[in-house]
């Protein structure tokens, strides 16, 4: 006799096929970009829970704020008028330098290259993932901002846009181990690419003979190669140099001059430079470091 409600499929069976599904869906996104504008959606569509999460942090730091005392915020104004006193006497010998370069660069008949706009972002998020060095910003794609748009601070360089929403976008690190950066040495303008480690205090200078001219203490600046990241912007210092007997190739380290684990505050960098590497190509995090170009 047939039994007047019907069975459906087995645990196992539904388990097994929302793996195929999933598994299927991992390759079509990997090998052909699938959900590629879904994902641009979907962050756009995160991105007011996003905001709310970070009301809280937001309000916190508000009232700290506002409970400092006065003593506290005169002497702050003290020391900061200081700071600014001494920035104002160094930009003045700087914007000599920048003329007298630029002179310099006329004569060689090099091109002078120039930020031509930059954006102060705020931090939203950061991914949870241990091994995905990434953070979640509140500019977007209705703020102008790009994939693989350079993000720097006041310190040195922080990564680059992976991902971008309406209101947010991602930014890869320059520490995760799928992003690169063509660097020089100030010391001897030694080119070299910093890979990420997937530790946020290290830096690694790969595939380097041994008898690389690079020391400890030396810093490594963008080189300006792809046109990703505009030259001249600090990144590392090199913290070991050695060569191990028995490895083809030296042992380099940097630590980033940006202490990744305490952002707050980024800065978005246009360029009259556009990338050598198209900007879809930096939307998908690839397993060999992102760079422009080798040098």
């Amino acid at each position: 006799m047939k039994p007047i409600f019907g069975r459906g499929p087995s645990l196992q069976l539904r388990l097994f096929l929302a793996v195929i599904i999933s598994i299927a869906a991992i390759v079509a996104d990997s090998r052909f970009g699938v959900f590629t504008h879904v994902r641009v959606y979907l962050s756009s569509l995160v991105s007011p829970l996003q905001y709310m999460a970070n009301a809280p942090g937001t309000l916190l730091d508000t009232m700290s704020t506002q409970v400092q005392t006065r003593a506290d915020l005169i002497e702050q104004t003290k020391q900061q008028e200081q700071q600014l006193f001494t920035l104002r006497s160094r930009l003045l010998k700087l914007e000599h330098l920048e003329h007298e370069n630029q002179r310099l660069r006329e004569l060689l008949g090099s091109p002078v290259h120039r930020e031509s706009r930059k954006m102060v972002a705020e931090l939203l998020s950061v991914d949870s993932d241990p091994f995905s060095h990434q953070v979640l910003i509140n500019k977007g794609a209705l703020d102008g901002v790009y994939n693989g748009q350079a993000v720097i601070n006041d310190q040195g360089v922080i990564g680059q846009v992976l991902h971008v929403g309406s209101t947010t976008s991602r930014v890869l690190l320059i520490t995760d181990s799928s992003h690169g950066i063509p660097v020089r040495v100030l010391r001897n303008d030694l080119r070299a690419i910093a890979s990420g480690s997937d530790e946020l205090d290290k830096l690694e200078l790969r595939n380097l003979p041994r008898n690389t001219d690079i020391q400890v203490g030396d810093l490594l600046v963008t080189s300006g190669l792809g046109g990703r990241f505009p030259e001249g912007y600090p990144v590392a210092t090199v913290t070991r140099s050695e060569y191990v007997e028995g490895k083809p190739f030296a042992q380099i380290e940097a630590k980033p001059l940006v202490a990744l684990d305490r952002l707050r505050y980024l800065l978005l960098l246009w360029t009259d430079r556009k990338p050598e590497v198209h900007d879809d190509d930096a939307a998908s995090a690839p397993a060999t470091p992102t760079v422009g170009v080798t040098p």
